[in-house]
């Protein structure tokens, strides 16, 4: 039997309190105005009999009149494969003009998944993006950020991997999207012939603060349902630190003690419960993330890259308008170079980065008038062939390719005794000019 209210005590930001003893941690609540619009709530917490539920449009043109009757059910997403092609906002409502979602409902922000049907990350994801899968390979079920600012083109990378990735689906999850950013995914997806596999959960930055949260829990929960489908997923959630701040604007609102830079004593556990959702299930499909926080003053140390670093594998930096090979790191790479990828991945990969690393201690030398050395010469122009030919994001090729390439460059920019390349390699690979 559904519980009707018809008084609430008191409304702050997007927050109602109301008087009952019947409601459930998490319960929907419907709220009939006197305009005869209703809206949903959910219930946030418990003070002996005093209920405080956040309302997911907004308390605009809620008076303190009007009914409140509790579902008895929690929050939950509509699943079937007409979503494809769909655009939902946070509450699971269409907003793209097509008709209402009728499916399967499925409850959201679930625990993550059994470790016991869990297996070990072995199979690489490819993504044409040479900073990538030669040098930090995104291995299916891995958890990763892209770490960078606000300006650099993190979304543009999103939509590329999103085009060129081999999974079944592809689910992105927008938090605090502007009208630009959210037209050019949809855009994007329309252009690339992606849409029959892509599903986009939208809270755009005019959208109500509460709606910003519900986005990665409804992304995950279709995604992990397709996964039991035996499909593979990737889901691409930008941007997590609209996320934290959500939640940090919440927890002010409840008047909970803050913690770091007034981020809840929570926000490991809200980050990680949503991490944790990447998974390869046995005898059964897989779930990629791949999400971006942008970091405040490009602090690393701010509380939401802090907490990330010690919740995923790795991170992709993004400065520059490039991946930057020093920053970036994918803890899973060893599990797929050289033995899903050629022999010599592994040879490339780590002496193209440190004769790269070289070649920054040139251009210091150059910068401060030294006389550069016949080698100082000769990593200043690999530099320059690697940043142009390897770093750049317009550069699209397969990870085969891409190693070939390598082998071109240092070839081209040095002799075969000062690559310091086991030998073996050397003589299987190395180009005859």
């Amino acid at each position: 039997m559904k519980v009707v209210h018809d008084r609430i005590n008191n409304m702050r930001g997007n927050l109602i309190t109301v008087t009952s003893k019947e409601a459930v941690l998490g319960e929907l609540a419907m709220i009939e105005k006197r305009d005869g619009t209703k809206t949903l709530a959910s219930v946030l917490r418990f003070e002996e009999d005093q209920i405080t539920l956040q309302v997911f449009g907004g308390t605009r043109g809620i008076f303190t009149g009007d009914k409140v009757i509790f579902l008895k059910k929690e929050m939950t997403a509509v699943f079937g494969d007409h979503l494809f092609g769909r655009r939902l906002n946070g509450a699971g409502e269409p907003i793209d003009g097509g008709p209402q979602m009728v499916g399967e409902e499925i409850p959201i922000g679930t625990a993550s998944f059994n470790p016991a049907r869990r297996i070990v990350p072995k199979e690489m994801v490819r993504t044409n993006i040479p900073m990538i899968d030669v040098f930090n390979c995104l291995v299916k079920s891995q958890k990763i950020p892209i770490f960078s600012v606000a300006g650099e083109p993190y979304n543009q990378l999103l939509m590329r991997i999103a085009n060129q990735t081999d999974a079944d689906v592809v689910i992105i999850g927008g938090m605090g999207l502007t009208f630009d950013n959210y037209q050019a995914f949809i855009d994007n997806a329309e252009k690339s012939g992606t849409l029959n596999r892509t599903i986009m959960f939208a809270h755009r930055a005019t959208d109500p603060i509460v709606e910003c949260v519900l986005v990665p829990d409804m992304a995950l929960a279709c995604a992990e349902k397709f996964a039991l489908q035996n499909k593979n997923v990737l889901v691409l959630l930008t941007d997590m630190t609209a996320f934290a701040d959500a939640i940090k604007e919440i927890s002010i609102t409840m008047d909970q003690i803050p913690s770091n830079r007034g981020y809840p004593g929570s926000l490991y556990s809200d980050l990680a419960s949503r991490y944790e959702k990447a998974v390869d299930i046995q005898d059964s499909g897989s779930i990629t993330l791949i999400t971006v926080t942008t970091m405040p003053g490009d602090d690393v140390t701010h509380p939401i890259p802090d907490n990330t670093g010690y919740i995923t594998e790795g991170q992709f930096y993004l400065h520059g308008g490039r991946i930057d090979p020093f920053g970036s790191l994918s803890r899973l790479k060893q599990q797929v170079i050289g033995k899903v990828t050629r022999e010599d991945h592994g040879e490339i990969a780590n002496n193209m980065i440190r004769l790269y690393a070289d070649s920054k201690k040139a251009r210091e030398r150059q910068a401060m008038g030294f006389r550069l050395s016949k080698w100082d010469e000769k990593l200043l122009s690999y530099s320059v062939r690697f940043e142009n030919e390897m770093m750049d994001l317009e550069v699209n090729l397969p990870i085969e390719v891409a190693l070939d390439l390598g082998w071109k460059i240092l070839s081209e920019c040095f002799d075969k005794g000062e690559v310091g390349i086991k030998e073996k390699i050397l003589e299987a690979h190395w180009p005859n000019k």
